[in-house]
C-alpha cells in the first residue's frame, strides 16, 4: 500500500468549504474511520523506516528508530496477512451507506489494498507495497541502493539516543543485506532472473561501495559529522567503523557474489515476458501503475500518437529559433552537445546548478496564489543524488517532507555528469519534482487535516506522476515561465516527448518483445539520446513509466470537462484545490471526485 519513494504526507478553510467532495467525513462513517486509523497505526508500527520517513519515530514510537524493515519470508507473510485482514474488514462495510469523501476514501483504500494483495500473492511484485517490479535486487532496487541515503537524510540525529539508534540500524543494515540476498537467491531459483545488464550495473555499484574505505564511507561519516555538529560527546567513529568493516562489507560482498553467480543464468531479454508468468506480471504492472483498464496495445498507440503530436509542436518552436536542420531528435541532440548550455562538471559548477534551481523554486512559489487556494506549508530543497548510487539512479526524484514539517521535502537531481543536464532541461524537471509538481501535491496531502492519516501517506503512481506532468504544462502555459525562455519551452516539449516515448518503449519491451537496443533506438530517433539508464529502469520496473503520461492525460481531460461545464465561470483555483485536497487516488476515483464536486 505504501509507495515509500513517493511517501505522501493543508488545506485552507476556504478550500475545504468550496470542495464538496472533499469535506469532512460524516459521523455515520465512524466505523470506516476507526478502521482506517487501525490500519494506519498498524502500518506505521510495523514499518520502522516508514515511521522515520514520516518523522513519527519518537515518543511512544521511539523504539522504532533503532530498527530497519526486515526482508524475510516471515515479514512478507505478515504483510500478506495484514492486507488480507484489511480487505476483509473493508468489504464488511456497506459502501451504499457511504457518501461524499467517505465513499472516495473507501474506494481508494480498498482498491489499493486489493491491488497490493494481488501483487504480493500472485506476482511477488516489489517490496514494502510498491508496484514496481518482480526483481528483489537490480541496479535500482535493494537496500544497498536505499539504506545509505535513508540513514543520512532521514534518520535525524539530535541526541545521544538518536546516535545510538543510528549505530543499531548500521548493524541491522548488514542483516538486511543478507536477508535480501536470500530473497534474491530464492527468486533466481524460481526463474525470476533480471536482465544481464541490470545485474552487471548493480554489481558495479556494489563494488564501488565495497571498495570505499570507512573514513570515506557516507555510512560512517554521516554519524561522525552529525554528532560533531550537535556536540554529542563520545567516540562515534570507532563503533561505526567496526560495523562497516566487520558486518556491512562482508554482507555486501556476499550479495555481490550472489549476483555474480546469477549472471550465467541471465539473458539480454529486456521484458518481463522472459520470466515465468511474464505476460500476466506485466498486465498487473500496467494496472497497478496506471490505475486504469487500458491494455498495453492501447497505451502503445497512445504513445505513438503523442510522439507525432509533440514532435510537430517542437519543430515549430525550433524553427522560430533558427534551428531547421535535421529531425527534431537530431536538433535536440545538437542542443545537448552545445557547451553554452552546460554547467561546469566540477563541484563548484554543480553547487551553482543547485543554487540556480533553488532560486527558480522561489520564483514559481511566488506565483502559486494566482492558481491555488491552498498552498503547501512545508518547504522544499534541491539536493544532489548521492554519489554512491548516481550511476544507476534516474535523473531526478522527490522525497516527501516529514509529517511535522521539520524535515523539508527534497528534490534530488542526478549530477553524475552535468553534460547530461544542460540548462534548457532544468526548468521543467524542477517544476515536475518540486513546485508546482510533487512537493506541491504531496505536501498538501500530508497537511490536509480532513484526510484520514492512512490517506495522507498513500500514493498512486498515475495520480502523482500525472499531476507532476500536468504541473510542467501548468508552469509553462498558465504561469508563463517560458514566455521569455524559448529554450526552456523546448525543454518542456522534450520532456513531454520523453514521457510519450515511454509509453511506446515500455509496452514495446514488455508486451511486444522489443529488445533493449530497439527501445534505445526509438529514443534516439525521437529525442536524440538513447536514454540507456532510463530504458534499463523500465526493464526492471515494468509499467511504472506508464503512469506519467496516462495520468497527465486524465488531469487534462478533467480540466477540459470542468472548463466546458463552467464556461466563463471556470475557476482554476477551485479545479486545482478539488483535485489536490482529496489526496492521491486511482484515476477512476479522481473522476468521481470531480463529479461529486459538481465540476464535471
Amino acid at each position: 500500500m505504501i509507495n515509500r519513494r513517493n511517501l505522501l504526507a493543508g488545506g485552507s478553510a476556504l478550500a475545504a468549504v468550496a470542495v464538496t467532495a472533499c469535506s469532512k467525513p460524516v459521523a455515520k462513517a465512524a466505523n470506516l474511520n476507526t478502521l482506517f486509523q487501525s490500519m494506519y497505526d498498524e502500518t506505521v508500527a510495523n514499518s520502522p523506516m516508514l515511521a522515520t520517513s514520516l518523522g513519527l519515530d519518537k515518543d511512544k514510537l521511539a523504539p522504532l528508530k533503532s530498527k530497519l524493515d526486515p526482508a524475510t519470508p516471515e515479514e512478507r507473510a505478515r504483510l500478506t496477512a495484514y492486507y488480507e485482514k484489511s480487505a476483509t474488514a473493508l468489504k464488511a462495510i456497506d459502501r451504499k451507506t457511504l457518501s461524499g469523501m467517505d465513499r472516495i476514501n473507501y474506494d481508494t483504500v480498498l482498491w489499493d489494498t486489493e491491488t497490493t494483495l494481488e501483487g504480493y500473492k500472485s506476482f511477488k511484485f516489489g517490496d514494502g507495497g510498491t508496484y514496481w517490479g518482480p526483481y528483489p535486487i537490480t541496479q535500482l532496487t535493494g537496500s544497498y541502493q536505499s539504506v545509505p541515503d535513508f540513514l543520512d537524510s532521514q534518520h535525524s540525529i539530535e541526541t545521544k539516543d538518536d546516535a545510538d539508534a543510528y549505530l543499531s540500524r548500521l548493524n541491522q543494515y548488514a542483516q538486511l543485506l543478507d536477508q535480501e540476498t536470500a530473497r534474491f537467491n530464492a527468486s533466481i531459483a524460481d526463474g525470476i532472473v533480471p536482465p544481464d545488464f541490470a545485474l552487471q550495473k548493480a554489481i558495479r555499484q556494489m563494488e564501488t561501495q565495497s571498495s570505499t574505505k570507512a573514513d570515506a564511507s557516507p555510512l560512517v561519516q554521516s554519524i561522525v559529522n552529525r554528532t560533531k555538529d550537535k556536540a554529542i560527546a563520545g567516540d562515534w567513529s570507532a563503533p561505526a567503523t567496526k560495523a562497516y568493516q566487520e558486518a556491512i562489507l562482508p554482507a555486501l560482498g556476499r550479495q555481490i557474489e550472489a549476483l555474480k553467480a546469477a549472471l550465467p543464468k541471465a539473458t539480454h531479454d529486456a521484458g518481463v515476458w522472459h520470466i515465468p508468468n511474464g505476460d500476466a506480471r506485466y498486465a498487473f504492472g500496467v494496472k497497478a501503475n496506471t490505475s486504469t483498464t487500458l491494455t498495453p496495445d492501447e497505451i502503445h498507440q497512445i504513445g505513438l500518437d503523442k510522439v507525432k503530436e509533440i514532435s510537430a509542436e517542437m519543430d515549430a518552436i525550433m524553427k522560430a529559433q533558427g534551428m531547421t536542420k535535421g529531425t527534431t531528435g537530431e536538433r535536440l541532440a545538437a542542443m545537448h552537445k552545445d557547451p553554452k548550455f552546460w554547467y561546469e562538471n566540477t563541484d563548484a559548477g554543480k553547487d551553482k546548478l543547485l543554487a540556480d534551481l533553488n532560486r527558480q523554486v522561489e520564483v514559481v512559489f511566488a506565483k502559486l496564489p494566482q492558481f491555488f487556494g491552498v498552498l503547501p506549508k512545508s518547504k522544499v530543497t534541491v539536493k544532489r543524488v548521492p554519489k554512491a548510487t548516481e550511476l544507476g539512479a534516474p535523473g531526478g526524484y522527490y522525497q516527501g517532507a516529514s509529517l511535522d514539517g521539520k524535515r523539508p521535502g527534497a528534490y534530488y537531481i542526478n549530477l553524475r555528469d552535468t553534460k547530461e543536464v544542460p540548462s534548457w532541461t532544468l526548468p521543467t524537471l524542477t517544476y515536475h519534482e518540486a513546485i508546482p509538481g510533487h512537493h506541491m501535491q504531496i505536501s498538501i496531502q500530508q497537511e490536509n487535516k480532513n484526510l484520514p492519516e492512512l490517506r495522507k501517506i498513500s500514493g498512486f503512481n498515475a495520480y502523482i506522476e500525472g499531476w507532476a506532468l500536468y504541473a510542467e504544462q501548468l508552469a509553462g502555459t498558465d504561469m508563463g515561465m517560458y514566455e521569455t525562455d524559448p529554450f526552456g519551452h523546448i525543454g518542456y516539449l522534450s520532456d513531454a516527448m520523453f514521457r510519450a516515448c515511454r509509453l511506446v518503449v515500455d509496452t514495446g519491451m514488455h508486451a511486444k518483445r522489443w529488445s533493449r537496443e530497439q527501445a534505445m533506438a526509438f529514443m534516439m530517433t525521437n529525442l536524440g539520446d538513447s536514454n540507456e539508464t532510463e530504458i534499463e529502469r523500465y526493464c526492471v520496473w515494468p509499467g511504472q513509466a506508464l503512469g506519467y503520461m496516462v495520468g497527465k492525460i486524465q488531469w487534462l481531460k478533467l480540466r477540459a470537462a470542468a472548463t466546458t461545464k463552467a464556461g466563463a465561470g471556470f475557476d482554476i483555483k477551485k479545479f486545482h484545490d478539488t483535485g489536490l485536497l482529496c489526496g492521491a487516488v486511482p484515476l477512476d476515483v479522481l473522476e468521481q471526485v470531480y463529479k461529486d464536486a459538481g465540476l464535471i
